[in-house]
């Protein structure tokens, strides 16, 4: 059930409906409208693993229980966890790519392979709801949280139907208070959801959609473009994907609104970020703190004793599972490890841990900040060409094409309805970047005579531009 299609559109307005009628009953039958709607969901999108997602979220709740109160086998219910949660990504997501990458290598000393690959279906979400679990069982290890004894509540936090399919990654520290808190219909936060909504649309449907059909073309035909296309070509999809997968973020946050939650901010401006560290603070927040949590302290711990060295192997590692995490690609791990390598110069001049704030009121950036912006969206602009190729031959392929200064005579033309779009997005992104979405407060000091015809014309843009439907990128992750 795609978020920008008919379907969602009626159950969504049905659910919330009946969502809100219910709140004079109490929270347990919100509760149990709840489970019946991230059940309908998620079988909507894939019904076939609905099951297997009732069996993780049933493990993780036992685990859990005796994880926070069987303190004798703590230690064994919790590694049990662990094994569960990371087999299951491990054998979905990255049996065959394991085998493939084993066979390559035999193959290599004229060995004959003796494994075979298998024809597996991931199951959609599968990297967020496990990550939501792992981090459920670890708090409770820490002794962070409380396990709870509600299944009800347990199921809707990992099945909750906004994010389930692609994030943000909530903890359950915020999240299942939530789920146990009554709740009384907030005009002003159906107000503000539904303007997030408005604006994660907006991205997707006006920007990424229309990007995507240039960016498709370019990297389907790296030799027959010149290097100002293809740098053209990577400058557009950085600004394709971020306007996808924030997109996306906004929608899941705006409906979980309606519904009377607070879901974690995804993304904050990572298009202005100074350095690679704020651009990591900035960019799936969610992951990214889940990581820096889980994976990243504990190394920094461990590798304590070898001074900035220790913190670059851990700070490395830490960015290659994140390109792992993306998937079965070799193109991904790359990725990540680039990333990695990109915090050495921040980590040897001490500066991995000072914060870039814009001052407010400040209309225009300084000479220093355009410097600091221009020079990280540069280098991460050229590691997403290794997150859109399919090989790491057709990446470098890629840098060479522009290394080597060529133009061609027939070449992809970019719409010029393209650059106007980004300076609109840029534009507005900048304005509203001390709001937590875009569009939050920036219309607020307009006469509501102007305010609302410019909502309406954001409105008619996403019915005009929304043509054949197009799945979220980070729906395959």
């Amino acid at each position: 059930m795609n978020f920008i299609s008919l379907t969602f559109l009626i159950f969504i307005l049905a659910f919330y409906t009946v969502y809100w009628m219910l709140s004079k009953k109490g929270i347990l039958y919100q509760n149990i409208l709840l489970l019946i709607g991230n059940s309908i969901f998620y079988c909507w999108v894939d019904w076939r693993f609905f099951i297997f997602l009732v069996l993780t979220i049933s493990i993780n709740f036992f685990l859990g229980k005796n994880i926070g109160f069987n303190l004798n086998n703590k230690k064994l219910y919790l590694n049990i966890g662990v094994i569960y949660g990371i087999g299951s990504l491990a054998f979905f997501k990255y049996y065959n790519f394991f085998i493939e990458s084993f066979n390559k290598v035999f193959s290599l000393f004229e060995v004959e392979p003796c494994l075979s690959t298998l024809r597996i279906i991931i199951p959609i979400g599968i990297s967020f709801f496990t990550f939501k679990a792992l981090s459920y069982l670890l708090d409770i290890n820490k002794g962070k949280i409380q396990p709870t004894t509600n299944y009800l509540f347990f199921f809707n936090f990992i099945s909750f139907f906004p994010t389930i399919l692609s994030g943000p990654i909530d903890g359950s520290k915020k999240f299942i208070p939530q789920l146990e808190k009554e709740k009384t219909f907030d005009y002003g936060k159906a107000v503000d959801g539904l303007k997030q909504i408005l604006w994660g649309l907006f991205k997707k449907v006006v920007i990424s959609n229309t990007i995507a059909v240039s960016t498709t073309a370019i990297f389907a035909d790296i030799d027959g473009q010149g290097f100002v296309t293809l740098i053209i070509g990577c400058f557009l999809y950085t600004i394709q994907i971020y306007t996808d997968f924030s997109g996306y973020s906004d929608i899941a946050i705006g409906v979980g609104r309606l519904l009377g939650f607070d879901i974690m901010k995804n993304f904050n401006f990572p298009l202005f970020a100074q350095n690679i560290a704020d651009f990591w603070r900035k960019w799936h927040i969610s992951l990214t703190s889940w990581l820096t949590e889980y994976v990243f302290t504990p190394l920094s711990i461990r590798f304590r004793d070898y001074a900035n060295w220790g913190l670059i192997l851990a700070i490395v590692i830490n960015f290659t599972i994140i390109g792992i995490w993306h998937g079965p690609r070799w193109t991904y791990i790359l990725f990540g490890f680039l990333h990695g390598i990109y915090y050495i110069p921040l980590i040897l001049m001490g500066k991995i841990n000072k914060k870039k704030k814009f001052k407010k009121g400040k209309i225009l950036p300084s000479l220093t900040e355009v410097w600091g912006i221009t020079k990280t969206f540069t280098l991460v602009m050229f590691t997403f060409v290794f997150f859109k190729v399919e090989t790491i031959t057709q990446g470098f392929d890629y840098f060479e094409r522009i290394f080597l200064l060529e133009t061609m005579s027939s070449e992809h033309e970019i719409p010029k309805l393209i650059f106007l779009l980004c300076f609109v997005l840029l534009v507005i992104e900048w304005l509203g970047k001390h709001s937590d979405y875009a569009i939050q407060s920036l219309f607020d000091k307009f006469p509501r005579l102007f305010r609302w015809p410019l909502f309406i014309i954001m409105i008619a843009l996403v019915l005009l531009f929304n043509g054949e439907e197009q799945q979220f990128i980070y729906f395959q992750f």
